[in-house]
């Protein structure tokens, strides 16, 4: 026994020497790269340190129980040396967060599994307050039971008052369903802390991800570090062309991974067994590797799911009948709708070409690229051929994606000139040109804009605003203003990569809308505008700044501009919707902003806490419903080819209800009447 014990010691030290080595040489690499490439290194000192490690702490422990405040304060003394560490490659540290962090999870486990067998009261006066500030570090070890058996019963009592507005109705059958959800809520907890106990790489491997790439965070937010998986997942994004089972997913009110549209002609809709609000249970595939849904990461399901190499997935559905169900599928290629560029004609007074631009993706195609500005030049042909009086470009939630294909685009509305100025590490300017005579379109441009319009969406609408070629509508862009590149840690081993932020842009006037954003000439009410997270809620995020540049450009005149705003303001104040958004962004604020008041653990008062905010929402879904007046259809080319290609129909009809909803397309086809009008 002695002997084993030896064995069994001497392995574990040598798995967290190996760990140990990993940390440090992984950590080294990825360093010299950002000092190396970053557009502005940070040095590696206490700064750094400190919010390494506040962000690792958070991220661990984001709810606050599950450290001690013991443990917590055990582990501080890593909060200043972290920097020592690096520089003397010395990363030992990474034991004491791996032995803290397995402690904590296997006695939160225990808990777990003691009160599982208990029978709640829920009639104590027993509350729980929330809070927008993270709570300290303060938890004792003999206060974590109580706390998880508060939690649960919030929990359970928040579960079952989700499942009917009928308060009455609850209550008689109040022990038969809080059975139902205690088993659920125990498993999922129980599911969440074994995954990460028994996860595949080990826990260690998950904790260095976690800290390389909050590392790597400190430089600017939008600098990560990525494995092979996690790359792949993210370039999936910027392609339109690539492996899928034909499935789009979502989260219900429950936050459970449901089926929201299956691809006609997919994988999953020849296997005919899948239909909309399916709950996605478990993910698999043929290595071995399996997720339940309930107690992982959407990081690590989406992995699974869009690594190319995981060709053959296992899904495990439950159908609204209760039954359990398992599909195997196979990946084919298929072209991602979700990204590629498509375009309707609206019509009210005159035909408007409406232009949706969801990314800036780019495709390789051997030597030559086919990206989202090819795909814009073939649908305005299309669009012209019908003789549409103005254009609509919406880059609404776009959040960026391709430089190049932006700087494409941008060029393709204004005659000859330069577009912005890129700025490097070593301050050397480049100064991006469209060199091209002439435009794809002389006539009025809207280009609307919200708070999810980024990075190659902002570069696109700055410049066509410097030049006076569109009015920018809608509300106050993201405020990215940089570019990055991914770049492997090593050369020789593409396992390992990291996005760095290589550059800055700027406008060609010099100024940067860095954490400023792209500011509309028209603002429009935006529902949730006020609380959408944006570059300056980054605290890592590049500061705002301006440079004297020699780019010269000539813009066009404003003609009408101020008249076509005035107009716009006086017609936004009188429209209904727009009131309405106003009213609810109101109500949303004061949610959002204001404390919220503790909640008594008691049936009668989660139920009113739950559906509190019900009308709310019914007035959110009513706003988001509503259609415009304007009779929205395809061009005369799309129509024709429609008719022989099923696949494509089912999406169209899906994408006009989209369009029709659009209230910002509706003012912006005003807009372009008034020009239309003023300009007689």
């Amino acid at each position: 026994m002695k002997k084993l014990s030896l064995v069994l010691l001497l392995t574990t030290f040598s798995l967290l020497g190996q760990n140990e080595s990993k940390t440090c040489e992984t950590l080294s690499k990825i360093n010299a790269l950002i000092q190396r490439e970053h557009y502005q290194p940070k040095p590696v000192d206490d700064s750094l340190s400190v919010f390494v490690f506040d962000s690792f702490l958070d991220v661990l422990d984001a709810n606050r129980n599950l450290f001690t405040k013991i443990e917590y304060e055990k582990l501080c003394k890593h909060r200043l040396q972290l920097d020592n560490y690096l520089l003397q490659n010395n990363c030992s540290f990474m034991n004491d967060f791996v032995a803290v962090y397995t402690l904590a999870l296997n006695r939160k486990k225990k808990v777990l599994e003691k009160i599982q067998k208990e029978d709640f009261d829920y009639n104590s006066n027993d509350s729980v307050k929330f809070s927008k500030k993270k709570f300290p570090f303060d938890l004792v070890a003999t206060d974590l039971e109580r706390i998880w058996k508060k939690r649960i019963r919030y929990d359970i009592l928040e579960d079952i008052s989700k499942l009917s507005s009928n308060l009455d109705s609850l209550k008689q059958n109040f022990s038969s369903l809080e059975k139902t959800s205690k088993t659920k809520l125990f498993d999922a907890n129980l599911c969440q802390v074994n995954s990460i106990l028994e996860s595949k790489g080990g826990i260690e491997s998950d904790l260095q991800n976690i800290f390389w790439n909050l590392f790597c965070t400190y430089f600017d937010p939008h600098s990560n570090y990525f494995s092979l998986a996690a790359k792949s997942s993210f370039m999936s994004g910027l392609s339109t062309s690539k492996l899928s089972l034909g499935l789009n997913v979502g989260f219900n009110d429950k936050e459970e991974i449901v089926v929201q549209e299956i691809v006609p002609g997919g994988p999953a809709a020849k296997t005919n067994k899948f239909e909309k609000d399916d709950i996605i249970l478990k993910v698999s595939n043929t290595k071995g590797t399996t997720y339940t849904v309930s107690c992982s990461s959407t990081e690590k399901i989406g992995e699974l799911i869009f690594l190319d190499s995981n060709t053959e997935i296992e899904l495990t559905i439950q159908k609204k009948n209760g039954t359990i169900v398992t599909v195997f599928l196979q990946k084919q290629v298929m072209k991602a709708t979700d990204n590629a560029v498509y375009s309707f004609i609206a019509q009210k007074e005159s035909k408007i070409g409406y232009i949706n631009i969801p990314s800036f993706y780019s495709n390789f195609d051997g030597n030559t690229v086919q990206g989202c500005a090819d795909d814009v030049a073939k649908e305005i042909v299309k669009l012209q051929k019908d003789n549409i009086k103005g254009l609509v470009i919406d880059l609404q939630n776009n959040g960026g994606g391709s430089i190049q294909e932006a700087i494409k685009l941008a060029g393709m509305f204004i005659d000859i000139g330069p577009l912005s100025v890129l700025v490097d590490s070593k301050n050397k300017q480049t100064i991006l040109k469209d060199y091209n005579h002439g435009s794809v379109y002389n006539g009025q441009i809207i280009v609307l804009i919200n708070g999810n319009s980024a990075s190659a969406s902002e570069f696109f609408a700055a410049a066509l605003q410097d030049y006076n070629r569109a009015l920018i509508i809608g509300s106050t862009s993201l405020g990215k203003a940089s570019i990055q590149a991914i770049l492997p840690l090593q050369e020789n081993y593409k396992e390992e990569f990291v996005k760095i932020t290589i550059e800055k842009f700027y406008r060609i006037t010099g100024k940067s809308h860095q954490i400023l954003g792209i500011e509309p000439d028209i603002a429009l009410p935006v529902l949730f505008d006020s609380i959408t997270p944006r570059e300056n809620s980054y605290k890592t995020a590049l500061k705002n700044d301006a440079i004297i540049t020699k780019a010269r450009f000539s813009p066009l005149p404003r003609n009408y501009f101020p008249e076509l705003i005035a107009l716009s303001q006086t017609r936004v104040k009188a429209n209904v919707r727009f009131n309405e958004i106003n009213t609810a962004n109101e109500q949303i604020n004061a949610l959002y902003n204001n404390p919220k008041k503790p909640t008594r653990l008691v049936f009668k008062d989660v139920f009113e806490d739950v559906h509190e905010i019900d009308s709310l929402w019914k007035k959110v879904k009513k706003i988001v419903e509503s259609e415009n007046n304007s009779t929205i259809s395809n061009n005369s080319y799309d129509l024709e080819k429609l008719k022989f290609d099923v696949f494509q129909q089912d999406i169209n009809r899906y994408k006009i209800k989209e369009v029709k909803n659009n209230p910002y397309l509706e003012e912006a086809i005003a807009i372009i009447n008034d020009y239309k009008n003023l300009n007689k």
